[in-house]
């Protein structure tokens, strides 16, 4: 089997640590990116000719602009992108200032979509590729004092399910990795809340964000095992558009499908009548 090459945004940490890890466990050659150097160098030492790591922040697009030409200078491919840097964002909506919902939306949405933009040529030029977006059930659900996150990962999935249709008939797939809680530092680490707290929403966000902090640690997902069923991914034939996972994704995904569809139930009618 032909060694794939695979392109991981932020394997410092987390599912994409663990991603990464497996990757070059499994024979394949990973590309992968830190934000401190000492990380790059410790990484590039330890795995000299299984992979090869940048510094890079995703946010700064002259950076990565630069990176991804020197990636196919150096290496002629990308058989699998992986768009997995990004952060968490807890708060009510009025609490959110327009700086902190910018800089969230930077990461999350305009970084990836950036990544993307520049990757897809080359895959073009390939005929083949496989895109594998990090989103999570919050690409589905929305939930109280998680909003502005959900809207980051609303516009991730918005994007990436008319890109794969765009993609398709050129061979290239595209698949919404959807995970739930996973036992990462997802909820640590650079997850950060808004600066302001509203005593009204104590209940609703507030609870939110006091549930983040007795999870952490605790999270029902496995990393390592994500990391498998992502790879498993890949190597599909026909890989799907979404691709929830753990137990809770599964649920969040349910019962959104059953609120949708309960809400179209309740307004066929009055659908159906708004017409000429």
């Amino acid at each position: 089997m032909t060694q794939k090459i695979w392109f991981i945004t932020g394997i410092s940490s987390g599912l994409g640590k663990a991603l990464a890890q497996s990757v070059i466990e499994k024979g394949d050659f990973v590309i992968g990116t830190f934000r401190q150097q000492q990380q790059v160098d410790e990484f590039n030492r330890a795995y000299s000719k299984q992979a090869f790591a940048y510094l890079l922040d995703i946010c700064n697009e002259e950076q990565v602009k630069a990176s991804i030409e020197n990636i196919y200078a150096q290496f002629k491919k990308i058989d699998v992108l992986v768009n997995n840097a990004g952060f968490g964002f807890a708060g009510a909506i009025e609490e959110a200032s327009m700086a902190e919902v910018r800089t969230v939306m930077e990461a999350n949405f305009f970084a990836t979509l950036h990544i993307t933009q520049l990757v897809l040529p080359y895959m073009r030029t390939q005929k083949s590729g496989h895109i594998i977006q990090i989103s999570s059930q919050a690409g589905i659900r929305a939930t109280p004092g998680f909003g502005i996150y959900n809207a980051s990962k609303f516009a991730l999935e918005g994007f990436s399910e008319a890109l794969a249709q765009e993609i398709a008939p050129l061979n290239i797939a595209l698949s919404i990795v959807e995970p739930g809680p996973f036992r990462t530092n997802f909820a640590a680490g650079s997850f950060k809340q808004a600066a302001n707290t509203i005593a009204d929403y104590a209940e609703t966000a507030g609870a939110f964000r006091a549930r983040m902090d007795q999870i952490n640690g605790k999270q029902e997902g496995d990393p390592a095992k994500a990391a498998l069923a992502i790879i498993e991914l890949v190597n599909k034939e026909n890989p799907p558009l979404r691709v929830p996972l753990g137990k809770i994704a599964i649920q969040a995904l349910t019962a959104k499908i059953a609120s949708v569809q309960k809400d179209l139930d309740a307004g066929r009618e009055t659908a159906e009548n708004a017409i000429f």
